[in-house]
């Protein structure tokens, strides 16, 4: 990432976090009404104790020098989660990996991971790479989502998937909380690989291409491993309820395993057991 999308992704972040935040949050008077949501600049740099003109600049995406020190007290002021600290790290002093161009065709999955796949039967499982490409899923996941088998390799980005294809708008119950998650996953990976422009250009398409992805995209959300109940709405099996998990996996390749358990005390695994039996 050049120079400038970097400070540029680094002011729209502190720009969502700041607007997030109310004054009684931060145990400031809420005042007169606001012209805008959240934080004046002014008290997020009083709250973190440094000069308005240099937090600006900061926020102006100016090319200053900057401190982990500082950046720790920035990061308390907007209350930034873990996932959320070490992404303004990332950008702010340019700690991201060195690019690592992968090609897609060249990601190998192990033979323990597929196996993994095997045995998670009634778990739809989808695997990632670093730029949330699908690189791997078992059955119960074509089952459920749709055959990623009958989709190129170069179109299977599950970011846009989840935008372009209906399969997946018409399946999640609250499509927006869905797409969130996977949002803050790849922002993560963003974050982390700064200097590889791949991510720019597939952003500035996705924002072009799909409105709704520009909305989500600049709530600046950030996770590494969101955790959360998907409610689906599938047009064979019905209602289904499940648990995602994300775990990423160890090795050079920095894959991903989402995993989706059928909940508790529900029917979702039955219902899961007979979509599958239905060839």
């Amino acid at each position: 990432m050049n120079p400038e999308n970097r400070l540029q992704a680094l002011s729209e972040f502190l720009k969502a976090k700041r607007s997030k935040l109310l004054p009684q949050m931060v145990g400031l008077p809420s005042g007169s009404r606001r012209r805008t949501p959240g934080l004046r600049r002014e008290e997020v740099a009083q709250i973190a104790g440094v000069s308005t003109t240099w937090y600006t600049w900061l926020e102006q995406g100016r090319d200053i020098k900057v401190s982990a020190s500082v950046l720790d007290a920035i990061s308390d002021a907007l209350q930034l989660n873990k996932d959320e600290k070490k992404y303004l790290y990332a950008l702010a002093l340019e700690e991201g990996a060195d690019p690592v161009i992968s090609n897609i065709e060249e990601t190998i999955i192990s033979p323990s991971l597929k196996r993994i796949l095997q045995e998670l039967q009634y778990c739809p499982t989808i695997i990632t790479d670093r730029r949330l490409f699908i690189v791997g899923w078992n059955l119960a996941a074509a089952k459920v989502f749709l055959d990623f088998e009958q989709i190129p390799k170069e179109d299977r980005n599950l970011i846009e998937l989840l935008f372009s294809r209906k399969e997946f708008k018409s399946l999640a119950v609250n499509w927006e909380h869905f797409v969130k998650g996977f949002i803050a996953i790849f922002r993560s990976y963003y974050g982390q690989y700064v200097a590889d422009k791949w991510y720019i250009q597939f952003i500035e398409d996705m924002e072009q291409t799909y409105p709704e992805f520009r909305l989500l995209w600049n709530e600046g959300e950030v996770s590494s491993a969101p955790e959360m109940q998907i409610d689906f709405r599938h047009a064979k099996a019905g209602k289904m309820v499940f648990n995602l998990t994300s775990l990423q996996v160890q090795g050079n390749n920095d894959l991903r395993c989402s995993v989706y358990t059928p909940a508790d005390n529900t029917a979702t695994e039955t219902k899961l057991k007979r979509l599958m039996e239905n060839k």
